[in-house]
């Protein structure tokens, strides 16, 4: 799978990811700081699901309507960064199938896939 990790994703997680042969490129590797625009453009251009922490990116989903090819917002606060990542990997193995095109919760003992209309 194609993805974008925003840098609000645990280092571990991409590294995880890539080690499960995702194809993984990482904001903070390459453009720390950039806007939650930027990046989903960035995400967009490559034709890639967008992983993030951060809530902002729903607002930019559903209020105001910007296309993507896929959103994973993870809230696991309270894992160990390797935990996070164990998830998340174990979640895109079981779940990949349904991922694109939708935005995804993984959260505590959940899974919730918004699927676009």
């Amino acid at each position: 799978m194609n993805i974008v990790a925003d840098e609000s994703v645990d280092g571990p997680v991409v590294a995880r990811l890539r080690q499960d042969g995702h194809c993984v490129d990482y904001v903070a590797e390459m453009s720390p700081s950039i806007s939650d625009d930027a990046v989903l453009d960035h995400a967009n251009n490559l034709k890639a699901v967008l992983m993030t922490a951060d809530k902002d990116f729903g607002e930019l989903i559903f209020r105001l309507h910007r296309v993507s090819f896929g959103v994973i917002l993870i809230r696991l606060s309270g894992f160990s960064p390797a935990s996070r990542a164990h998830l998340v990997s174990d979640t895109l193995k079981s779940h990949a199938a349904g991922i694109a095109d939708s935005f995804t919760v993984i959260s505590t003992g959940t899974v919730r896939i918004r699927h676009r209309r």
